[in-house]
């Protein structure tokens, strides 16, 4: 894999600490700011919006920029944003400061995930998304429990310095490594236009892989987020093995992100079907079995794994199947991604909220992933029905 890719990763690794790292820095923000817990927890709220909102339109935007500028405006927009959050006394300008870094991370990645794509062999574009997307996994493992450590020693300003002092070397690296070639179309005449690239974007094959992708990570993020107080409440761990549990799902996730580079280019659909039902199986003696320690201990790693091998081999079928709309493909891919993130934890709040206790969630997870499995299902019955009819199609013609 070259170079570029690895810094792209270290800039999607500081976006992912800063995406996930305030879970932990909620309460210090509200005491500091003198606002109320729920009203601090909108800057969650506010990155997530900014996160689906921003990926298709920062990469329609940016696509007639070469790549390393597209690139290089985002992450230094994402940069300066966290040196402001840091120094503000502003409740409503950290406010503004999350939506605008929102806005940068999300056209990164789209933009990214674009770059990946064409860096590499057009049958590799799976180990790509991987390489990226670990990134992601890597902020799970070391940035948010780093970010949250940050902020207990030196309070939450700490954290937002540490992100953008991660983006610095990210900047630069950027600068000698990644090509300057288009975002989109750029320069090549023959590429499709905006037009072109929306048209393409409304095949079916792509709508349902982006459906199916929200869905994944909707389920993933459903019990990620819940997944400390139903270490505690119901496992029965006290709050010092929270972290590690985090850690280990975080080691899961790349685990499968790993896995998944490796067999999403060659035996994506065999992956997709056995994972996916492995994904729902987990789900379920999870939620059954959440009061074994033993048992949640390695289904957090487990599901951890499966979440993110299938999740990653979803995204790169986006880019395989939107390869006439690279940016916005790598665009609506990133809304995708976020919205299955808002819409599952949401969900699952539902549940909590009706009284169900703290493994409703992961019968949330499980019903996601069912219903991926059956829309999915339901595509490929279609395609092969579509196939066979236009075989016998060709068979019958001659005789015609």
């Amino acid at each position: 894999m070259p170079f570029a890719l690895y810094v792209l990763a270290l800039a999607v690794f500081a976006q992912g600490t800063s995406e996930f790292m305030l879970s932990g820095l909620i309460p210090d923000i509200a005491v500091d700011l003198q606002v109320s817990v729920p009203a601090a927890g909108a800057l969650t709220s506010a990155f997530a919006a900014g996160m689906i909102v921003g990926a298709p339109l920062m990469a329609l935007l940016s696509r007639r920029w070469p790549r390393r500028r597209a690139l290089l405006v985002f992450l230094v927009a994402f940069l300066l944003v966290h040196v402001l959050g840091a120094v503000t006394t502003s409740f409503g300008v950290l406010l503004a400061t999350r939506v605008v870094a929102a806005l940068a991370n999300a056209g990164f990645l789209a933009v990214a995930l674009a770059t990946a794509a064409a860096m590499v062999a057009p049958d590799a574009k799976g180990r790509a998304t991987s390489v990226l997307l670990g990134g992601t996994t890597l902020a799970c493992i070391a940035g948010v429990p780093a970010g949250a450590v940050l902020g207990q020693e030196w309070g939450w300003r700490s954290a937002f310095w540490a992100v953008a002092a991660v983006s610095v070397p990210a900047v630069v690296a950027l600068v000698r490594s990644v090509p300057g070639g288009p975002a989109g179309a750029g320069a090549d005449a023959a590429a499709p236009g905006a037009r072109g690239e929306l048209r393409a974007l409304r095949r079916p094959r792509l709508l349902v892989t982006l459906l199916l992708a929200a869905l994944v990570n909707g389920a993933t993020f459903c019990t990620f987020t819940y997944l400390a107080p139903l270490v505690t409440d119901v496992t029965g761990f006290g709050a010092a093995g929270v972290p590690v549990v985090l850690a280990l799902f975080g080691l899961g996730s790349f685990a499968g992100v790993t896995a998944g580079g490796r067999l999403a280019d060659r035996r994506p659909r065999p992956l997709l079907a056995i994972g996916g039902v492995a994904l729902l199986v987990g789900w379920a003696v999870f939620a059954l079995s959440a009061g074994a320690a033993v048992a949640a201990v390695a289904l957090v790693f487990v599901q951890g794994t499966l979440s993110f091998a299938v999740g990653s081999t979803l995204i790169a079928q986006v880019l395989y199947a939107a390869a006439e709309a690279p940016t916005l493909g790598g665009g609506f891919a990133t809304a995708a991604l976020n919205v299955g993130a808002a819409v599952g934890p949401w969900w699952g709040g539902i549940t909590l909220a009706a009284g169900f206790g703290y493994r409703a969630p992961l019968w949330v997870s499980a019903l996601l992933v069912a219903v991926a499995l059956a829309v999915g299902g339901a595509a490929e019955g279609l395609r092969v029905r579509r196939r066979a009819a236009g075989g016998a199609g060709k068979v019958a013609a001659p005789a015609s």
